[in-house]
């Protein structure tokens, strides 16, 4: 099909061609110009011709003239870049001073302008310099301001001055016309300043940026849901917002402990019970567990009987077996909660099994054993090695035969390796 048409456009040009030469032939056209006394005569065609050729003429000129401007300004391209990339390494490396230095000379080149101004800001902020910080963010905002914006809220959020970048942000937020890095700071600063619901709210703008990678947005998400329903301090408007999220998110552990514990700090710990325990008879959380166990003005019976039912599909759960604990301490059942703690601690030492097992000897009196948990936690915290107990170097080293970890078997009667990091 293609051949076809190409002939039938050739055979029309040919036609075209030949009615043209007739047409030219019979009447070549008259041109006349005239300069002063002089007169030049022409036929049109000859004129046109000329005329192509005069002004490819001066094209060519053109491109010469220009030959060597464009040389230069191609240099100055190239140095430019140089320098920024210089500036940029120099940066990373902690050569402030430096870094300053390339990038200032980076500057002549328009389009590379505001990158070198926004790295001059951070190598002028790194040596103190924080006028000079403003400076350069102010002359980087003239070309890119929402990248100064969002880089002048991220230094004020690094020096300590939240409140500030929250502020900064907050304008801007309420015609959702942030860039992404931006929303990330304005949420970063509304959770360090207790401002929870207006972190949450900004979490739908950045989500419709994509500009996060999944595991980060989940990480980030987690967070802002913790600190808004923990912020709440009313059970009408906690139930609200609790009500208004999606179901993905009030099955996010986090979400579930802070709705659950601040629900009980607000003297309905009902409704938080049933939400873990709905939540646990699905999937298995940690967090879920721990929290269950701290709930305020719960009845502590009834809880410590639920998580025991816990405890045979999953009995080398360690944050079970110190929620366990934690429970039995509440009601005082001393010797429960030690074993369920010091089993605990066989498969698994943490700083919350070693805290709850100092409040177990601290409520019967060994005020010295728990002195020496309380450190231990203390150690575990800061990356440190725990120290035995007083009397139990024997179980320390390895000498206890009585069984830690329980076999777990599948729905089909397969034992389960058993899972210690929990």
């Amino acid at each position: 099909m293609r051949y076809w048409l190409g002939g039938l456009l050739l055979v029309a040009a040919m036609l075209a061609a030949a009615f043209g030469y007739h047409w030219l032939a019979s009447d070549p056209g008259y041109v006349l110009l005239r300069l002063g006394q002089t007169s030049y005569e022409s036929t049109a065609v000859v004129a046109f011709v000329l005329l192509v050729v005069l002004w490819a003429l001066i094209g060519v000129l053109w491109r010469l003239g220009r030959w060597p401007l464009r040389l230069w300004f191609r240099r100055v391209r190239r140095k430019s870049r140089e320098r920024l990339a210089n500036g940029l390494v120099a940066l990373a490396e902690g050569r402030y001073l430096r870094a300053e230095k390339e990038l200032a000379r980076a500057t002549q080149y328009r389009e590379l302008r505001a990158p070198a101004m926004l790295a001059t800001a951070r190598a002028a902020l790194a040596l103190g310099e924080t006028a000079r910080a403003e400076a350069a963010l102010d002359e980087a905002a003239q070309t890119a301001p929402a990248a100064a914006l969002a880089l002048r809220a991220r230094l004020r959020r690094e020096r300590g001055e939240s409140a500030e970048a929250f502020r900064l942000l907050a304008a801007e937020a309420k015609t959702t016309s942030l860039a992404p890095s931006a929303w990330v700071e304005y949420i970063e600063a509304a959770l360090a300043t207790g401002e929870g619901d207006a972190a949450l709210a900004a979490l739908a703008p950045l989500a419709r940026g994509q500009a996060l990678s999944a595991s980060t947005f989940d990480a980030l998400e987690t967070r802002v849901l913790a600190a808004a329903l923990a912020q709440q301090r009313s059970a009408d408007g906690l139930n609200a917002l609790w009500a208004s999220l999606s179901r993905g998110q009030r099955r996010v552990p986090e979400a579930l402990a802070a709705y659950a514990t601040r629900m009980a700090q607000l003297g309905q710990p009902l409704p938080g019970m049933s939400e873990i325990e709905a939540h646990l008879r699905k999937d298995w959380s940690d967090v879920a567990v721990l929290a269950y166990a701290g709930l305020q003005g719960a009845d502590t019976g009834a809880r410590l009987r639920q998580a025991e039912g816990w405890l045979k599909p999953h009995p080398n759960s360690v944050a079970l077996l110190t929620a366990l604990g934690r429970l039995c301490v509440a009601g005082k059942l001393w010797g429960k909660a030690r074993e369920y703690l010091e089993r605990a601690l066989a498969i698994s030492e943490t700083a919350a099994n070693w805290e709850a097992l100092g409040d177990c000897h601290s409520g019967e009196g060994s005020h010295d054993t728990a002195e020496q948990c309380y450190r231990n936690a203390l150690r575990l915290h800061r990356g440190e090695a725990s120290e035995a107990l007083p009397g139990q170097g024997l179980p320390r080293l390895g000498l206890d035969t009585k069984a830690v970890v329980v076999e777990e078997r599948s729905e089909h009667g397969v034992p389960r390796l058993p899972d210690l990091s929990r």
